[in-house]
């Protein structure tokens, strides 16, 4: 895929999508990052865009996109408008940094793709977890193992909801899947093939929807990928980027989702410090930032990049359908037909 850089010598000219928690850690990276101007900030609410930043508030994102003119937008609203918001920038020759998961569908994520491509645009998904220390880590750890035959993830959060997973009625699938099966992808360098996925609700939840999943997946290369999690598992929870293993031709390697990581057969890689970790900043958002600048100015493919990324939406779209239909569901394909 290629796309158009920005070549001229001044700051980036950046807008956000969105004036709710994430919107607002988006303009924290903003605002510190020397090549970026901010310049616009949209919600269907405009008041909730915070006063005192100097940034215009607007009501719409083609209304804000039309009057600035930015460079790229951060795509920082519900998952249920993230097609719609997308679309609006990219055909308006704005590229796009977005929060996960990149759409509700495989097919409006396909569609987001080919609109990217259409305006020579950059279309890109901040998967934060990529960019975590002990991840980068066990990654490196990971890839000493030789072929790897088996990779396991277990996410067990005592979660108390908001409102918007209150609504879906898978809400772990839909929503905080995405982070361990792009995890997975990123540990593995697999991609997915096919899957069998069962999600319910345990009778204690205080969920309505079934906040709880197991998913085993066929991967490339022979790798079975198994991941199991809930939103309603009281005591003992995991690290929010889940616990693993993963298990090759020399050896087992596991990793708490933290600091952690214990190997036999090759040696743990040592984790490198995050100079944002101690800023108070949310994890992951400033390298992902700075991986989508770079590659506006470069050209070079980041993380994440759509055509990429749809491979991670598919496993939460394709475990939707397993677990829906109650068989095992084949992975879809960008551009297969």
């Amino acid at each position: 895929m290629t796309f158009d850089t920005v070549t001229e010598d001044r700051p980036l000219r950046a807008v956000i999508a969105g004036a709710g928690f994430i919107g607002r850690q988006w303009a924290t990276e903003l605002l510190l990052h020397p090549d970026v101007s901010l310049v616009g900030w949209a919600d269907i609410d405009p008041s909730k865009v915070p006063a005192g930043r100097g940034v215009p508030a607007f009501g719409s994102v083609t209304e804000m996109v039309e009057a600035v003119r930015p460079d790229f937008l951060v795509n920082g609203t519900v998952p249920a408008a993230h097609h719609e918001v997308t679309l609006a920038a990219l055909e308006r020759g704005v590229s796009v940094l977005s929060e996960k998961p990149m759409a509700v569908t495989f097919e409006e994520g396909a569609d987001m793709v080919a609109a990217a491509d259409r305006a020579r645009r950059l279309f890109m998904v901040s998967q934060n977890r990529r960019y975590l220390p002990g991840l980068v880590a066990y990654r490196r750890t990971v890839a000493e193992l030789g072929q790897l035959a088996i990779l396991t993830s277990e996410f067990y959060i005592p979660y108390k909801s908001v409102k918007f997973l209150e609504d879906l009625p898978h809400p772990l699938i839909q929503d905080m899947a995405i982070h361990l099966f792009d995890a997975a992808r990123a540990i593995s360098g697999a991609d997915p093939l096919s899957v069998y996925c069962e999600s319910f609700r345990p009778a204690a939840s205080w969920y309505t929807g079934a906040c709880s999943a197991t998913a085993i997946f066929e991967m490339t290369g022979g790798l079975r990928y198994v991941f199991s999690g809930s939103w309603s598992a009281p005591g003992l929870q995991t690290s929010w980027t889940g616990s693993w293993r993963a298990i090759g031709a020399r050896g087992t390697a596991v990793w708490d989702g933290g600091s952690v990581i214990g190997a036999e057969g090759v040696t743990p890689v040592e984790l490198e410090p995050d100079p944002h970790q101690a800023r108070d900043r949310f994890p992951g958002l400033a390298w992902a930032l700075e991986e989508f600048v770079g590659a506006l100015r470069t050209g070079r493919p980041p993380q994440g990049e759509g055509h990429d990324n749809l491979a991670s939406l598919a496993m939460v779209t394709s475990a939707l359908e397993s677990a829906l239909r109650g068989e095992r569901i084949k992975c879809p394909l960008y551009g297969a037909t």
